[in-house]
């Protein structure tokens, strides 16, 4: 998952909690314009300690997993069509 994705389920995971940006950025103690941009898919980059704290408020962790082979020219597409 990139940062961008991450965001995104940002976002949804804020709003079906009722949170606002102003608040779910006061509870995590991060900057209510980085996290706006976090969600707006214009972040380059988040620190570790700030994404694990707004992802926390959530209810969420990070977590890692084994990285998968190269993608397939069809994954690639797939993902370009957003079916990923």
């Amino acid at each position: 998952m990139q940062l961008s994705d991450l965001g995104l389920f940002i976002r949804k995971e804020r709003k079906a909690a009722g949170l606002s940006i102003q608040t779910l950025a006061e509870l995590a103690g991060v900057d209510r314009t980085t996290l706006s941009k976090l969600e707006n898919q214009r972040l380059p980059e988040m620190g570790y300690a700030k994404l694990e704290r707004v992802l926390a408020v959530l209810g969420f962790e990070l977590a890692t997993r084994a990285v998968q082979g190269l993608p397939t020219l069809n994954d690639l597409q797939r993902q370009n069509r957003g079916g990923q």
